[in-house]
């Protein structure tokens, strides 16, 4: 077997990302980590979802836990927002201390009303299979599994679909686990991803999302945001 080996990469923003050698492939955009998630999945995710409820209280469900990027940016902005969220992320394969602890997320976002590093290693340190409150209001809850083997009796407000490229794992981008995300999804919640390749929308709209193509975040043209309708 082929072990997988976790390389820190430092982006076109400045922060750092994941390469993955076993599958050449980043966990983040090159030309920037943070300004790629803050804009797909807090912009035009995270604030499109709280502007449309009518509660203040926000159900996520992130597809990769990854190197805590999305999870990192989503308690920031509960807290700047003042919303309560209660978030569920699944990873495979959970990068090791020895990599996480060398991210520079918590440098490149210095927070003063905040030690962003304490709720990061907070974070990552958290168990598997349970659930934490990492600052007031927000609560993540880590399951190490893959998609097809996730179950849950909750219902989400938004999808963080965060899997690496079809072009690199194209399973996780089936149509049934893109049923499965329609299925975890409230009416009305929503899906956002950085990808825009043209199968996959048209699989989003044959299980029954509606798709919006935006625009990208730097480096990148297009994203998607689709909601179940």
């Amino acid at each position: 077997m082929k072990l997988t080996q976790f390389e820190v990469i430092t982006t076109g923003d400045g922060s750092h990302s994941i390469y993955r050698a076993d599958i050449d492939e980043t966990y983040h955009s090159r030309h920037g980590a943070i300004q790629e998630s803050q804009y797909v999945f807090i912009e035009q995710g995270l604030r499109k979802v709280a502007q449309e409820l009518a509660s203040t209280d926000v159900c996520i469900f992130e597809v990769g836990f990854g190197t805590g990027l999305n999870a990192l940016l989503s308690c920031i902005e509960s807290q700047e927002a003042s919303l309560t969220i209660a978030y569920h992320t699944i990873e495979t394969n959970p990068i090791p201390e020895s990599v996480w602890t060398d991210l520079n997320f918590s440098r490149e976002m210095n927070h003063a009303a905040m030690s962003v590093s304490a709720l990061f290693s907070k974070m990552h340190s958290a168990r598997w299979e349970g659930s934490v409150e990492v600052a007031a209001g927000f609560t993540l809850s880590k399951h190490h599994t893959g998609l097809e083997d996730f179950r849950t009796d909750l219902s989400f407000d938004l999808v963080y679909f965060d899997a690496f490229a079809p072009s690199k794992q194209p399973d996780i981008w089936s149509i049934s686990n893109l049923q499965k995300c329609h299925n975890l999804l409230k009416q009305g919640g929503k899906l956002v991803t950085y990808c825009a390749q043209g199968q996959f929308k048209r699989n989003l709209l044959e299980v029954g999302f509606t798709v919006e193509t935006l625009a990208g975040p730097p480096g990148k043209k297009q994203m998607v945001r689709a909601t179940k309708i």
